[in-house]
């Protein structure tokens, strides 16, 4: 199962990756894209509380998020989601 905790420990491209497989993954089951995107967000939700960045990307994204209000974090996730696909 997906575990966002476990994958914020993970470089930047195993990062990418492995994110990448879980939205082509759901993509597969046919989970829509607003879905995916929805699921993103409340991973990042998740990450940006209680996980720390472990490398420079994470670190940007993280304090992005921090400063983002509800609908700019929707956005982030779904431009997140669009990078690994």
């Amino acid at each position: 199962m997906f575990n966002p905790v476990n994958l914020a420990n993970a470089d930047w491209d195993t990062w990418k990756k492995t994110l990448g497989q879980a939205v082509g993954f759901a993509e597969e089951l046919g989970i829509s894209k607003q879905k995916i995107s929805s699921l993103a967000q409340q991973a990042g939700d998740l990450l940006a509380q209680d996980v720390t960045p472990a490398n420079p990307e994470q670190q940007a994204i993280k304090e992005l998020w921090d400063v983002a209000e509800p609908e700019e974090r929707k956005v982030l996730a779904t431009l997140m989601t669009r990078l690994v696909s």
